[in-house]
């Protein structure tokens, strides 16, 4: 038995239980993991108050799906792993199936990376969502090039920053949005090359401004819903405008139509594409682990938590007001 968070019901932080909970031995193709750190993501929120893409199948529930720890047990048929390996866990699997908010978690073997050396776990449960992420996107799907100008909403999330890195690794030009004007300086220190703060500027003009009247390779959307049709406007032509999120809540129109069917290209994208893609998931470790060598990417922590504290995690996640992740720890006796 090892403490684990799960939950009863769907609804606000409060169904978070910390619970004894039995964590099995690793079957075909898992692995046991201790785990010492866990990166929060939104889409937890979403699991856990019913508005996820993938609805909760059984109450008791379990969270989680980015961590990094110490492989204590290898199931049959797994190579390349052995007890006592630091590794991160990456999103690549259902919640419904796994999670990784406990003490100990049974996960996927295909889901696991080996922790690059000189990673601590904090920085392990950190870095993976967020880069992965951004280089699926925007160098795997998009093929992001150098000279090319990306628009990043949310740019101070985890993802969003590390879009800026992400960026400027290939030498491209990063512009961060943001709703007022309290993040502005951290993006900038981040790396942004601009940042349009929305509640008072209009982002296309900005955008087509700064691009002589070109507009944005890229647009990075998080947040989705009405916006889309000024963030189409700020496009340049052939360029793509790219959804990994639906912050607002709200339906998302296509914009083509309503501004005269310019040469728009719109897509949605999940982190999944990438890390249950064996192929495009080792193109991502290596590029990723390349920027953690070399000094291009560093992982923004925003906060850690204790597992004890988990829902005043995701309270603090909801409020919104966080730069960079939010890491929960988890102390073994």
């Amino acid at each position: 038995m090892v403490r684990t968070v799960r939950f009863h019901e769907v609804g606000g932080a409060e169904v978070l239980r910390l619970e004894e909970a039995p964590v099995g031995e690793p079957g075909p193709g898992e692995l046991l993991i201790r785990v010492d750190a866990i990166g929060l993501n939104r889409a937890e929120v979403l699991f856990r108050s019913g508005q996820y893409i993938e609805p909760v199948k059984e109450f008791p529930a379990r969270l989680g799906t980015e961590a990094a720890g110490v492989v204590e047990a290898v199931g049959p048929g797994v190579t390349g792993f052995a007890a006592g390996q630091p590794v991160s866990v990456v999103p690549a699997f259902s919640m419904n199936e796994y999670g990784v908010y406990a003490e100990r978690a049974i996960v996927p073997a295909r889901a696991v990376l080996r922790r690059p050396e000189g990673l601590d776990a904090v920085a392990g449960a950190a870095v993976w969502m967020p880069y992965v992420t951004a280089y699926g996107a925007l160098v795997e799907v998009g093929g992001m090039r150098a000279g090319d100008t990306v628009v990043l909403t949310a740019a101070s999330s985890s993802v969003g920053l590390a879009a800026i890195q992400v960026a400027r690794s290939v030498g491209a030009v990063p512009v961060a949005t943001t709703r007022t004007r309290a993040k502005e300086a951290a993006l900038r220190k981040a790396g942004a090359a601009d940042v349009i703060v929305t509640e008072e500027e209009d982002v296309a003009e900005r955008i087509l401004g700064r691009t002589a009247g070109r507009g944005a390779e890229f647009v990075f959307d998080a947040v989705a819903g009405p916006g889309v049709v000024d963030l189409a406007r700020a496009v340049a032509p052939g360029g793509t405008l790219l959804l990994y999120g639906a912050l607002s809540g709200q339906p998302t129109p296509y914009p083509g139509f309503d501004l005269g069917m310019p040469a728009l290209n719109m897509r949605t994208y999940t982190l999944h594409e990438t890390t249950r893609d064996p192929e495009r998931l080792r193109r991502a470790e290596a590029f990723v682990a390349s920027g953690l060598r070399t000094g291009v990417f560093a992982p923004v922590v925003d906060r850690t938590f204790t597992l004890e504290d988990i829902a005043e995690a995701h309270r603090y996640m909801e409020a919104g007001s966080q730069v960079g992740k939010i890491v929960v720890t988890v102390e073994h006796p």
